[in-house]
């Protein structure tokens, strides 16, 4: 029997260049992404596809969905500034997002930015897990979870992964919470492997925040 045929299935819906399907996979399963963009760095099996529109196949046996975050991210005005321009307001998609994966009947998992409307969510922290970055996510899922305890305070030198290129000095920048770091740094400060194009990182979550879930999902669906 083949590693995919032998792994549960799990659907990745607007997985972006594919961090968090690498700590599902990670976790034992196998892992089909999907974005409106098409994404060649993506490491497993993609289709390109509106993720609410996209039929989830018979077989899956859980649903991971990370929509859109500009109209809940905080990183939407800088300095107490205007908005900035790459933050313009975007339709919101976590209730017809919540409304679809319910449907489904599997379990499932929203990811998102602190402000983002999910329910009960709970918050994962690279400090959990080793990491130099901090990059504070929340989630919500229909299945209990067990979450470790941030450690700011052993963590060390943080450090951020946010926007294009071109990484600065300061440990005052926006959006990271430490000295800005881009290419094989920033991959490797969020434990990512498969990728160090730039904008992919800075969207990206860690692969040990999934990786976390999917081990406890695995052990749900068993």
């Amino acid at each position: 029997m083949s590693d995919a045929m032998s792994r549960p299935k799990i659907v990745d819906l607007c997985c972006n260049g594919g961090a968090a399907s690498v700590g599902y996979h990670l976790a034992g399963f196998d892992v089909i992404g999907v974005d409106i963009v098409p994404m060649h760095e993506y490491p497993y099996t993609f289709h390109l596809a509106e993720a609410l529109a996209f039929e989830i196949p018979d077989d899956a046996v859980a649903v991971h969905a990370s929509p859109p975050c500009k109209a809940h991210t905080s990183m939407r005005t800088f300095a107490g500034g205007p908005p900035l321009t790459l933050f313009d307001p975007h339709t919101d998609m976590i209730a017809p997002m919540r409304a679809k994966l319910e449907a489904t009947g599997l379990p499932y998992i929203i990811e998102n930015v602190p402000g983002a409307p999910l329910l009960d969510p709970f918050t994962l922290c690279g400090s959990m897990f080793g990491l130099a970055v901090r990059r504070h996510r929340l989630f919500e899922t229909n299945f209990a979870v067990s979450v470790p305890s941030c450690d700011h305070k052993g963590q060390g030198p943080v450090v951020g992964v946010y926007g294009n290129g071109g990484a600065w000095d300061s440990t005052n920048r926006p959006g990271g919470g430490g000295r800005k770091v881009v290419g094989a740094e920033a991959a490797a400060a969020m434990g990512i492997t498969h990728t160090t194009t730039q904008t992919l990182l800075s969207q990206a979550i860690p692969p040990a925040y999934t990786r976390h879930i999917g081990l406890q999902l695995a052990q749900s669906i068993r």
